[in-house]
């Protein structure tokens, strides 16, 4: 807590009052005593429905049909009962049902049968918890709902009487006006875009609300233009939110195309500006790196997005305003985290992996973060965010970030960064022969007088990879003589590698799916295999292992390590070791 400064606290405790003041207020805004005062006019209509680029499994349509919904990781058999009655096994669970997306399956089944059950769950949900409920008009679940109503409105219309259309019209338009009231509310970063993103859907697609449109358009560009950066990253710094905000974006400019409206030029460029960064944080085997919150890649709809990219162009190398970098030689790539921890109220999922890496090769993946589970985020969330799961250096057996958790207001925003790395200073070069990054970050400099420099260098064939860890003083010419200076620099592997210890305890034998072949080496060092976990994965955790060495800063202020193609041509690994070896340190 004491990393927070007093106006931050007060800004958290205002908005945190404010949202619960807005919450009660709206709730008496849509009880049903106050229809007689509702806006909703018999003439209103679904004009348009937008396309949706999720994925569809018609299978699904008959699991559905027979009471059993399979969300989140979890599975609830109704018996007979309504879904919206049942207790739900999990947070994440109770989102996925009320927000709707699961319509889609329906959709896909393309059956009378599917159409008349999804018509009788939306009656459902409007007759149980229509009137309110506190998790469903949670304006983060509110505007998943609302999307995907008007979405699906097709089938869930389709044979529908007057009664169950002006019914369905009817909840839309309360709903609406609920969100328009809270969505300023939303949790901060990718929910609160999706709400402004889901009434001005509503504004394009109901004829009721079209005379919204400008209103909904100013609030949406506004917010675009604060969350999407310059280089097309996201805020939040986590990769998977521009998936999730495309598949939105990319629908929504073809709705004001269909309505004869000019999309906001906001909207245009942050698309223009966000499907590079699709490319940046690809890894050779087209999954995305695993930084800040990111979990497995939904792979089809990652290929539906990209399919809306005319450039196709190579992604740029250095983003500077998402605060990662790239390099890329022949089929290696390396991607780092080279930037300091998002705003505070945006910080909720931000892991501390300041200067970590990954590394692929040849569609393989070789160096990764430990990431997060697509379900059951809630387990793991506290050990995925701390620095000893990234492939990175721990200082002290601590994370480079201090975490703010109180239970006052964990309930509200999540566990927040309160400080991090403030200063991180960036280098690259490239010539003939490799190319390199060199970065510092100050985030162990307070509590133990500290900077923590990081060089890679990848050599111009994609065989070899050097690094450099040094231990610089943050105040003096020496490290704090007193101060604790216990190191471990953490390299964690994909599951599907098997490593074997060779050369005494100085270097790993690293054999790849592809029969390919990786040495590590730690030169004058000493390397540990050690257990790992790896969360990225579709399958759910898995056991790995990850790579250690183990020193003391005043003793070894300077650890360097390599890892190999096994058949690397030798001058290659002598220039790209050369160009290291030359390189300044960074001034701090």
């Amino acid at each position: 807590m004491s990393g927070v400064s007093v106006a931050d606290r007060g800004k958290l405790i205002w908005f945190a009052l404010r949202r619960g003041l807005a919450h009660a207020a709206g709730r008496l805004a849509v009880l049903r005593v106050l229809q007689l005062f509702r806006w909703f006019s018999r003439g209103d209509r679904i004009a348009i429905a937008p396309q949706s680029l999720r994925t569809a499994d018609p299978t699904r349509a008959s699991e559905i049909y027979a009471g059993r919904f399979a969300l989140a990781g979890k599975i609830v058999v109704c018996d007979g009962r309504s879904p919206f009655e049942m207790e739900p096994p999990s947070a994440d669970w109770a989102a996925a049902l009320l927000g709707f997306n699961w319509l889609r399956h329906l959709r896909a089944a393309e059956s009378a049968a599917s159409r008349a059950n999804a018509r009788a769950l939306v009656d459902e949900w409007i007759s149980l918890q229509g009137g309110w409920h506190p998790v469903a008009w949670r304006p983060e679940i509110l505007s998943r709902r609302v999307v995907a109503w008007l979405a699906q409105a097709s089938l869930i219309l389709a044979d529908a009487d007057v009664r169950f259309y002006r019914r369905f019209l009817r909840s839309l338009s309360r709903q609406v006006r609920f969100l328009r009231w809270t969505a300023a509310d939303a949790q901060d970063g990718v929910p609160r875009l999706q709400a402004y993103i889901a009434l001005t859907y509503a504004a394009l697609c109901m004829t009721g609300q079209l005379r919204s449109l400008r209103g909904a358009t100013r609030r949406l560009s506004a917010e675009i233009d604060r969350q999407i950066l310059a280089d097309g990253g996201h805020v939040s710094r986590n990769p998977g939110a521009l998936i999730e905000l495309l598949a939105d974006l990319l629908p929504l400019a073809q709705a004001f195309t269909a309505r004869n409206v000019a999309p906001p030029p906001a909207l245009l460029h942050a698309i223009d500006r966000m499907m590079p960064m699709l490319r940046f944080f690809r890894h050779s085997d087209k999954t995305f790196a695993l930084f800040n919150g990111m979990g497995p890649t939904g792979q089809d709809l990652l290929s539906t997005i990209l399919a809306y990219d005319d450039a196709r162009g190579a992604p740029v190398a250095n983003a500077t305003h998402s605060g990662y970098q790239r390099i890329e030689t022949r089929q290696t790539v390396v991607l780092m985290d080279t930037g300091s921890p998002p705003p505070l109220a945006l910080s909720a999922d931000a892991h501390a992996g300041c200067l970590s890496f990954e590394l692929s090769s040849r569609q393989q993946r070789i160096v990764v973060n430990c990431g997060l589970p697509a379900t059951g985020k809630g387990n793991w969330r506290h050990l995925a965010r701390a620095t000893a799961a990234h492939s990175t250096v721990t200082f002290n057996q601590t994370s480079s970030c201090e975490f703010y958790d109180t239970r006052l207001l964990r309930r509200v925003f999540g566990t927040l960064i309160a400080a991090g790395p403030r200063r991180v200073v960036i280098a690259r070069d490239a010539d003939d022969h490799a190319e390199q990054v060199r970065v510092s970050h100050d985030g162990y400099a307070e509590r133990f007088g500290v900077i923590h420099q990081r060089t890679l260098t990848l050599a111009a064939d994609g065989t070899r990879l050097e690094g450099e860890d040094i231990f610089l003083p943050a105040r003096g010419e020496a490290l704090p003589a007193k101060a604790p200076d216990e190191f471990a620099v953490r390299f964690h592997l994909n599951p599907a590698i098997r490593a074997t210890r060779i050369h005494d305890g100085h270097g790993v034998m690293l054999s790849l799916p592809n029969k390919d072949v990786w040495t590590f080496l730690a030169h004058e060092d000493q390397v540990e295999i050690a257990e790992s976990v790896y969360l990225g994965g579709r399958t759910g955790p898995r056991r790995t292992t990850q790579l250690v060495i183990h020193g003391h800063a005043r003793r070894a202020p300077r650890v360097e390590w390599t890892f190999a193609f096994a058949g690397e041509p030798q001058p290659a690994a002598a220039s790209a070791r050369r160009g290291r070896e030359q390189a300044p340190e960074l001034p701090f």
